[in-house]
């Protein structure tokens, strides 16, 4: 048997199924990926302590809100690949994501389904936390600008590096990968902490995981289901004609 027809069968005999996805999953959008070897991830060519802390942003403001906004326009422009459409045909799935990109909504998965661990580039908060958060339009995002709430500078709605993961979207995806028959990880190496522990979570908990990715990763016990290649094609084959939601 294939390893995606094994794949298949898991998922089909699965009663609770969750997905579990990384920058991969957009990169076949056009949306750069963070780590990588092929020079075009974003940590090769930018500081991410100048544009991903806190400390780069009290240092320099305007610099963070101009390379954000410069991803912003640039993420406009993208549009949801095939793996993100044939996900968003199962809106029972919860979708576990590190990526801010929106993407999956944009496919028409539902936003209630999606838990955004890493927070999402489609909106500004408050940086001295009084708790004003907005959206700001993807094509013509707004310069640095003051909260109207206590007049502190607005940030992304991102996690940084040194922050922690949003409380109450952290605890729900873990109380969801410990009660999982099967967990989808879609273009994430599993290497990044502390999300890549949901998939710990969930083999500790004897679910089936399932990974897609471009490249085999030594993250991935011998018993996970390991599929290598485009997230594009491998995912429509995967899930395309089957049911699956996440029922717990």
């Amino acid at each position: 048997m294939s390893r995606l027809l094994e794949a298949r069968r898991a998922l089909a005999e699965s009663r609770s199924t969750a997905v579990f996805s990384g920058a991969g999953l957009s990169a076949e959008s056009g949306i750069a990926t963070f780590r990588g070897n092929d020079g075009h991830a974003l940590w090769s060519k930018f500081n991410p302590l100048e544009l991903a802390s806190v400390a780069g942003f009290d240092e320099n403001p305007a610099r963070v809100i101009e390379w954000y906004n410069w991803r912003r326009t640039e993420l406009a422009k993208a549009r949801p690949n095939a793996a993100h459409t044939a996900l968003a045909k199962h809106p029972g799935l919860v979708q576990i994501t590190q990526n801010v990109d929106g993407l999956l909504e944009r496919a028409g998965c539902p936003a209630a389904a999606v838990l955004h661990l890493h927070g999402t580039i489609g909106a500004d908060r408050c940086n001295a936390a009084c708790g004003h958060e907005e959206a700001v339009d993807l094509a013509q995002p707004p310069p640095l600008r003051a909260c109207p709430r206590c007049g502190a500078h607005l940030r992304p709605a991102v996690v940084w590096f040194g922050e922690a993961l949003p409380p109450a979207v952290w605890n729900e995806a873990q109380r969801i990968a410990a009660r999982l028959e099967c967990l989808i990880v879609v273009g994430t190496s599993a290497t990044v902490y502390p999300a890549a522990g949901l998939i710990e979570d969930a083999v500790a908990a004897g679910s089936t995981v399932i990974s897609i990715n471009t490249e085999p990763s030594a993250s991935f016990a011998a018993e996970h289901i390991e599929l290598v290649g485009a997230a594009s094609v491998l995912l429509p084959q995967l899930v395309d004609g089957l049911a699956l939601a996440t029922s717990l």
